[in-house]
């Protein structure tokens, strides 16, 4: 499949998921436990396998995790230790294997790769997940002005995709899940194809928009000093199956940089602890 094919499959994916509201198990999923107390999300026992030609396979083993509303809490593992995986069952994507996942809300999703449609404008991609949500027509250009000015792109509702540069598409992506009205944001690596002038620009962009809107973030990365950078939690997996391996609270007044000394000293702890789950993954 092409990248343009791919991007657009997962764009129609996760704005499929976003305006659904048909089965019973999504139902239960958001009105469940986790609406009823102070958590954004709650994953309870997890466990997730895939059927390969060499019998099933265990991606995810029984993850327990909560997150706060208004929690910023970041994911970290080395590649293929399931941190997509989960976000892709947080979201809604896929079924758990075993174990319950509750949510506040509908979550909306930011991918890696901006799933922008290039034949829409900036703007009308926003306001095609406003539609999905129900927004009236006549409320559309105005709210995706407003979502447009909050990722401070003003002026942009009429570009189309090709006229803007990557981090613009972020920007664009950013606002269009937050279109969304969600309490819980969940970002796969949202960052990881920019340059680093780019990334560090969007992340106090998006620590701007997180204390501007209160929304919850569940945020993807393999970056060890991103993922310090940003949170108010580190979590990191363990090399396949993904366990939960060790939490860290990060007490660093933000705004932080990426290349503070405290950042940095944290980043080189949750490091050695990143390597050790590696070696013993490569033993196995």
């Amino acid at each position: 499949m092409t990248t343009m094919a791919t991007t657009l499959a997962k764009s129609a994916k996760s704005e499929a998921a976003a305006a659904s509201e048909k089965s019973a198990e999504s139902a239960n999923r958001t009105v469940g436990g986790a609406g009823a107390l102070d958590v954004a999300a709650r994953i309870e026992h997890v466990s997730k396998s895939f059927a390969t030609p060499a019998g099933q396979q265990l991606v995810l083993d029984d993850i327990t995790l909560d997150v706060a509303r208004g929690e910023f809490v970041t994911l970290l593992g080395a590649s293929g230790c399931g941190k997509s995986t989960l976000l892709n069952l947080v979201a809604g994507l896929d079924r758990p294997t075993a174990g319950a996942i509750g949510t506040d809300g509908r979550p909306a999703l930011m991918f890696q790769e901006h799933a922008l449609f290039p034949w829409l404008t900036a703007g009308k991609n926003i306001e095609l997940a406003l539609r999905l949500r129900g927004v009236p027509k006549a409320e559309r250009r105005e709210k995706a002005e407003e979502l447009l000015s909050l990722v401070r792109l003003q002026g942009a509702h009429g570009k189309r995709v090709h006229e803007l540069s990557g981090g613009m598409r972020q920007r664009v992506a950013l606002a269009r899940a937050l279109a969304q009205d969600s309490q819980l944001l969940l970002m796969d690596e949202p960052f990881a194809a920019l340059d680093a002038i780019t990334r560090d620009v969007l992340h106090d962009e998006l620590m701007r928009i997180w204390r501007e809107t209160g929304v919850s973030v569940l945020f993807v990365t393999h970056n060890v000093r991103e993922a310090v950078r940003l949170a108010q939690r580190v979590v990191l997996l363990s090399s396949r199956p993904g366990r939960v391996a060790r939490e860290w609270s990060v007490d660093i007044d933000q705004p932080r940089r990426i290349e503070d000394a405290a950042v940095a000293e944290l980043s080189v702890e949750i490091t050695e602890q990143l390597r050790g789950e590696i070696r013993r993954h490569g033993q196995h």
